[in-house]
Parts: C-alpha cells; structure tokens; sequence
C-alpha cells in the first residue's frame, strides 16, 4: 500500500496541485519591490520543477526561517495588530500598529512596506511608507487615503482597534545619511508627504546633522493639509523651513497668519520650483514623492531648474 500511495503522489495530476499560482496583477503594488510578488512566484516556480524533474518533494520545503515570527520580512507577509485608527482628513486615516516586544520595525527613514489586504475573494496589494521615527519603539504608522472606489480602501475603512492586518518589507533605494547632502528639497503631493516625515524627523532629532531642509507640501485646501501640528514644530527648528501650495484655494486672508507668508495657490510648475531652488542656502538635493504624473512633471521642472538627473529622487 505504501508503494501505491508513493506513487499516486508522483502522477503529473499530483505534481500539477502542487505548482504555484501565479499572481493577479492586483497582488503587484507596482512601486518596484524587490522581490516582487512576480519575483517570488518564479522563485517558488523553479524550485517546484526542480522537484517535479526529481520527483523530490523535499525540495519544496524552504528551510525554516530563524527570525522571530513577528519580525519584518521582505518576502513573507507578517502580522501586525491595529493599535489605533484616527481620521485625519474625510478621506485620510493614520493607523498606527503595534510592534511586539516594544522593538523597532527595522526601517530606514523612508523606506515602505506592502500592504495586502482581500476584498471579494480578490487579493490586493499596496504600498504604503510610515511616518512614524525609524526608531519608534513598539508601533509604527502609517497614512494611508482612501478613494471611493478604492479596493484597497475598501479593506482599510472596514479596520477596528485591535484588527490585523498583513505586511512585508522593508523596500526602497533611498538611505538618507546625516549631512550626506547640504540641502534637501523635499516636494510632496498629498500622502506623499510620507517618506519626507520620518527623513526631516531623523535630522531634527540628531543634533550633530546639520543639513537644511526646504519641505514643500502640496495640497487641495488648507483643511485637506496632514500632519499640521508636526510639521509646525518642524518649521520651528533653525535648518527647516515649510511652504504649502494649495490648488483649490486662491486667498490667504482665510489662512491662520503663520501660514499666510509661506503658501501659494495654484499649482507646484516651473517658475516656483525655479524660484525654490534659487533660494536653498546650500546646493540642494531634491527628494519628490506623489502621483506618477506630478513626479514626472517635478523632475522636469526640476532638470530646467539646473539640477542633474544624480540631484533628485523620485519615490
């Protein structure tokens, strides 16, 4: 019996339910991940013809993981509990996560995790980078908007305290070394406000860093702005300066007076971004994060402006 049961386990059926599904183009965040979900789906593809030509299936067992099972992985999706949930904005929430052991997540400043969530049997994934300091102990955050006919969205406004939710990472090419640059330019639309938080967090927090930072955060309305109380303490150390360019507002007199001096309206184009380069204090490196469509048009101003295709970084 056991020889039959052997064999019954090597029939080309048997073999084909073991093969990988491949990924829905839905589980791709599409923010250049490595590995991508594509990525591991080859990997675990090539291991399992290796062991259909050898009729091994020992070589489908990945050996076991030594890390702790709450530790981050790039490969693998962990759990986190939501811890809290707060609405910033109609359509923007800042979930902050718990981190077991009151550890530190792992990240570099502005580094991101993919998201999966499942909506209708239909898994999806996302990108999502954390405003909480690098070296928050026991949490991080996240901001995270919602769209109305957003997949993703739908899942996210569907959390409670105390849910869980699924992560992997960390990802991202950018590593901000302290006075690596003499000034950084950081232009945000909306949450991609994100990855510029913990970046100008790290340098305000280390005394010894001494670049300038020039944050420019792009934004509908003046209500629809994240993070107003951070970034005002922000704007109150001696090497930051913040400016707001509001597209659905044409008047300062509504503004509270701290604003009125450092906003525009309109939209974020050639002339402004000319006028901001001329006014860094050192020679700046440009950090630009928002829709595929703005940072496109952000590098563009920005190689008019004078800089170099090594002076900038799209995230």
């Amino acid at each position: 019996m056991m020889g039959e049961r052997e064999e019954d386990n090597d029939t080309e059926e048997a073999w084909l339910q073991l093969r990988p599904m491949e990924p829905l183009p839905s589980q791709c965040c599409g923010s250049g991940c490595s590995p991508c979900v594509f990525d591991l789906y080859h990997r675990h593809l090539a291991r399992w013809e290796a062991a259909r030509a050898s009729k091994d299936r020992s070589l489908l067992r990945w050996p076991e993981s030594q890390s702790c099972p709450s530790k981050l992985n790039p490969e693998t999706f962990v759990a986190f509990c939501i811890s809290a949930m707060d609405r910033l904005t109609k359509d923007t929430y800042r979930v902050r996560f718990a981190v077991p052991g009151n550890s530190q997540l792992g990240l570099q400043p502005g580094q991101h995790l993919i998201l999966r969530g499942i909506v209708d049997d239909l898994e999806i994934q996302r990108a999502y980078t954390p405003i909480s300091p690098a070296n928050a102990e026991g949490y991080f955050e996240v901001l995270i908007k919602c769209y109305e006919m957003g997949l993703m969205s739908q899942y996210v406004e569907s959390w409670r305290a105390g849910d869980t939710a699924f992560w992997r990472g960390p990802f991202g090419d950018f590593f901000y070394k302290p006075n690596q640059y003499g000034e950084l330019l950081m232009l945000a639309a909306g949450t991609g406000l994100a990855p510029m938080v913990p970046i100008l967090q790290s340098i305000t927090d280390n005394e010894d860093d001494e670049t300038f930072v020039t944050l420019v955060g792009c934004f509908k309305t003046f209500e629809s702005i994240y993070l107003k109380t951070f970034l005002q303490e922000q704007a109150c150390f001696w090497n930051v300066r913040t400016f707001f360019v509001l597209s659905q507002e044409s008047s300062s007199e509504q503004l509270p007076w701290s604003y009125q001096e450092k906003t525009r309206f309109g939209r974020l184009g050639q002339d402004l971004i000319k006028e901001l380069v001329s006014c860094c204090r050192r020679k700046p490196f440009a950090l630009v994060c928002g829709s595929a469509e703005f940072s496109k048009d952000i590098a563009r101003c920005l190689l008019c402006a004078g800089l170099t295709e090594d002076s900038y970084f799209l995230f």
